[in-house]
């Protein structure tokens, strides 16, 4: 796994350019210490350890889910109460830490997404000269699918014992898939990466 700075760099840093830009103090402005929004953040009882605060004065994060106890089986179970049991995990469409059944709902429900997919697997094969903000190029060869096999040509249509078992009963029990076939069990927010990897510094934007 190479140096990931996704989080950082498209989502935490646009959201506080975005909310300083709302409070009225764009960057380099510097944001009173009485000013602050309050940001909600889905992550679940089962990810209390990725709860965390904003490393800003001017962000207060809470954690609703969290605040009343939901577990990702009771969110599971609530989507479906109102007919929402479709709702997919939160993930970038290039995502290395998607598992073969995320893999194969792209492909065969997004077919123009899962070209572009393709294409973006294919084109960090030999590496980019922008890997890094300092122009360092990947080494070796990069691929997205943990076969190491371009994603056209990887095993996405395996299925585990895990998800067959996942078939037969309610969609509850299915959730502790194994992370081969089903991803890193932890989603992913803007606060939190599914890898668990602290964010880079770089994106505070602090007052």
């Amino acid at each position: 796994m190479s140096r990931r700075q996704c989080t950082g760099q498209y989502k935490i840093r646009p959201i506080k350019e975005k909310v300083r830009a709302l409070l009225g103090y764009p960057h380099p402005q510097r944001v009173p210490a009485a000013v602050f929004v309050e940001q909600w953040i889905g992550i679940s009882t089962d990810e209390v350890h990725r709860a965390k605060d904003a490393d800003v004065a001017y962000m207060k994060n809470r954690f609703p889910l969290i605040e009343h106890g939901f577990s990702r089986s009771d969110c599971l179970r609530l989507l479906r109460s109102r007919g929402l049991e479709s709702t997919p995990k939160s993930a970038c469409l290039g995502c290395p830490y998607h598992g073969n059944a995320q893999w194969r709902q792209l492909r065969d429900g997004s077919p123009e997404e899962w070209r572009d997919v393709v294409a973006f697997d294919a084109a960090i094969r030999s590496g980019n000269a922008r890997a890094t903000a300092e122009g360092t190029p990947l080494l070796g060869q990069a691929y997205l699918h943990r076969s190491r096999r371009p994603l056209d040509q990887a095993p996405i249509d395996r299925v585990t014992a895990h998800e067959w078992s996942g078939r037969q009963g309610d969609i509850l029990d299915a959730i502790a898939d194994a992370e081969l076939e089903s991803g890193d069990a932890d989603g992913c927010s803007p606060w939190a990466c599914r890898s668990g990897t602290p964010v880079t510094a770089g994106f505070d934007l602090a007052a």
